[in-house]
């Protein structure tokens, strides 16, 4: 039996023990099998997914541009979200151990933040990366440069792990005075807090103020700029042109709507308005099918990526062919 000590608090008596429990993915399911199973089908075609669209953009020249780049980086992020998650749930299930360390805990708060955060500047910079391309087509070059776009990629990362950090380190402190069983597949911080016996009323306002900067903002700045492409993208004549603008950013809106949809109802209303099957429903939306539906989203509608896609598909029998010409 693991070792317990039994300490004095302010709220209670706080059990300090060497693991958290996490209950896993629906345990109440009476065929959870079956959805673990499909997880992780959804996880081997996220990972496949993302990365054939960083394959794609690193081998075909015609997608070395700063849109693309950006679109690389949502991938990498999208690939160690889910990746943040899943394994550690498929793990226990299979295993029959719900266990979790204090220490991978801590861990999964701090990467599953720094990837979700990273996430939300990275659709934001994409969206003004789209109004430079469609509003200011002559500049584009020069205000979207190669340095500009490594700042922009660094800059997401920062911000990711910032905010990250203050979400680690105050729930990895938070006092645990009843079952440390956390109601979640992964450590999920309002999971935590909902066991923690210290008042979190205070940093649920901070986690509002945080909602608002990586999630409020972003999502009206995306707005402000698809508004602005909208009334430019209306005013084009060639209708080629249109159509493909609008390809482009209805693809990225629906990505938009998809992560920072239920961000809001996750991180910007209170812990005690949603249930733990809710969250989880949520949360498996934001880390499982969303990281799997967006390079589905990014490539099926655009006809940059499918192109080189074909590209590499012909890339041998051409040569070949070429070969036998020459001879």
């Amino acid at each position: 039996m693991r070792a317990q000590v039994s300490l004095s608090h302010e709220g209670g008596n706080e059990t300090l023990t060497a693991d958290f429990i996490l209950s896993g993915l629906f345990p109440n399911m009476k065929y959870v099998s079956i959805l673990i199973y499909t997880t992780i089908l959804i996880y081997l075609a996220a990972v496949a997914g993302n990365l054939i669209l960083l394959l794609l953009i690193w081998v075909d020249p015609r997608l070395h541009t700063p849109m693309y780049f950006l679109l690389s980086q949502l991938s990498l992020v999208d690939l160690a979200l889910i990746s943040s998650t899943v394994p550690k749930m498929v793990m226990n299930f299979f295993s029959g151990r719900k266990n979790i360390t204090r220490l991978a805990c801590g861990t999964q708060i701090f990467f599953f933040f720094t990837f979700g955060g990273a996430e939300c500047i990275l659709l934001t910079l994409m969206a003004y990366d789209r109004y430079v391309a469609v509003c200011n087509p002559l500049r584009y070059a020069v205000i979207m440069n190669h340095r500009v776009c490594l700042q922009m990629a660094i800059l997401s990362w920062i911000a990711g792990i910032l905010a990250s950090t203050a979400h680690t380190s105050y729930t990895m402190n938070l006092p645990i005075c009843r079952s440390r069983e956390i109601h979640h597949f992964f450590c999920e911080m309002p999971a935590i807090m909902k066991i923690s016996c210290k008042d979190t009323s205070t940093y649920e306002l901070v986690v509002f103020v945080m909602g608002v900067a990586f999630i409020i903002i972003p999502f009206g700045l995306i707005m402000a700029s698809y508004t602005f492409i909208f009334l430019t993208v209306v005013c084009m004549k060639p209708l080629q042109g249109r159509n493909k603008a609008l390809a482009t950013c209805s693809s990225h809106l629906t990505v938009v709507s998809f992560y920072l949809g239920p961000c809001v109802y996750m991180y910007m209303m209170p812990g005690s308005s949603h249930s733990p099957e809710q969250e989880q429903a949520v949360s498996v939306f934001c880390t499982v099918l969303t990281p799997m539906l967006n390079p589905l989203i990014y490539s099926l509608r655009n006809k940059d990526v499918v192109g080189a896609f074909q590209k590499v598909l012909r890339k041998r029998p051409v040569s070949k062919q070429n070969t036998k010409i020459s001879q």
